[in-house]
């Protein structure tokens, strides 16, 4: 993977800022106040053309609804963003939408190296050692 210019980290910045104040104030609008939607990150590709913004949708059991109603309004949300960048972009680059997991991959990693059962606390856990 190349490494960013600052163009494109300003540009993915902007964006970022923008689509995550959009996207809020969307869902306040809808009456969605308790799904709190977070732009973690946004990719610009280095021809401009791609911007990918990676979301974090709270809680849980708003993602799947949330992630297909901000992708059915992903134009709008383009357009939107393109409005408040009017004057700093020549183009508004192609808005892809993607979750971002990389909170319950954390979660995933820190639950596999506590593990539910601590061998630590309960040594009888460990397999006794043959000896020959």
């Amino acid at each position: 993977m190349e490494k960013e210019t600052n163009r494109q980290k300003k540009v993915a910045t902007q964006i970022q800022h923008d689509l995550a104040d959009i996207i809020q104030k969307e869902l306040r609008k809808a009456g969605k106040l308790k799904v709190i939607v977070s732009v973690t990150k946004v990719r610009v590709t280095s021809d401009f053309s791609l911007a990918k913004a990676y979301l974090s949708i709270y809680p849980k059991n708003e993602v799947e609804t949330t992630m297909e109603n901000l992708q059915r309004y992903r134009s709008q949300l383009k357009h939107q963003v393109a409005q408040r960048t009017r004057h700093q972009f020549r183009k508004m680059p192609e808005l892809t939408l993607h979750l971002d997991d990389s909170i319950d991959y954390i979660h995933n990693i820190e639950e596999a190296v506590k593990g539910k059962e601590d061998p630590i606390k309960n040594p009888d856990l460990l397999d006794k050692r043959k000896k020959l």
